[in-house]
């Protein structure tokens, strides 16, 4: 199944390319053009790059959910469901392929990082470490949007349940320090998922807006996430033609 969604690539490039430029573009956007870094002591560059990292882990989701629509409206899925495989194989194939261009994702905007001024100062260690807190948010991102895709069955109707992402993906950190905002919605944005997971990686980078405290939330909200919604997906999927 894995295999199968990488074909894809070969034969959808513009929507790969569109994948990954789009972060590269924001992260060049608010860099240069719009600014900002309300709140943050340092260099904003040292402050944005992880904080766009963590975004891009939150958005791009609308191909996994197409994807999934687009099987279940052609009745793909039931071709699958009718060989001997276990339920959650066609889900897990497809989340190992989103799983594999998200880590290309971030090669690809973290060089661009480098290429624009930023420099973590962390160890080897610390460095993955941060990687792998980005990927396991964006897998259990993976799966809330596996299950949402299966929930609107059709793919016209993926735009309007995407919608949903952005409050998650803008009510954050990325761009500037809770500090700076409303008392009311600086609670809201460091209470975001999103928001844990670029504080924790930042202070793995050694960058402006890192606190040690948030490691932990960090890895807990991504793995309730998944208590929820992975189960939620697979019994979902396996209901589908009952």
């Amino acid at each position: 199944m894995t295999r199968r969604e990488l074909a894809h690539w070969a034969r959808q490039p513009v929507q790969v390319a569109v994948g990954l430029v789009f972060p590269v573009m924001l992260l060049l956007m608010f860099g240069y053009l719009v600014g900002g870094g309300r709140g943050v002591d340092g260099a904003y560059v040292d402050y944005l790059v992880p904080g766009m990292l963590a975004l891009t882990m939150a958005f791009g989701l609308e191909g996994t959910m197409l994807a999934v629509t687009r099987d279940l409206d052609k009745g793909v899925i039931d071709r699958f469901r009718s060989l001997p495989m276990a339920n959650g194989a066609v889900l897990v194939g497809r989340s190992v392929a989103d799983m594999l261009q998200s880590a290309v994702g971030l090669a690809v905007l973290t060089g661009v990082g480098y290429a624009i001024g930023w420099r973590p100062d962390s160890t080897p260690g610390a460095f993955l470490g941060a990687m792998g807190l980005l990927l396991l948010f964006r897998f259990a991102m993976l799966w809330i949007g596996i299950h949402l895709a299966m929930v609107a069955g059709k793919p016209e109707l993926v735009q309007a349940v995407q919608i949903l992402v952005w409050p998650v993906g803008f009510l954050s950190n990325a761009f500037a320090a809770p500090d700076s905002m409303p008392g009311w919605l600086g609670t809201v944005v460091e209470w975001n998922p999103m928001s844990q997971t670029a504080t924790a990686v930042r202070d793995l980078f050694g960058g402006p807006g890192g606190e040690p405290g948030h490691l932990g939330a960090a890895v807990v909200w991504p793995l309730a996430l998944l208590l929820v919604f992975f189960p939620l997906a697979v019994r979902r999927f396996a209901r589908l033609s009952r």
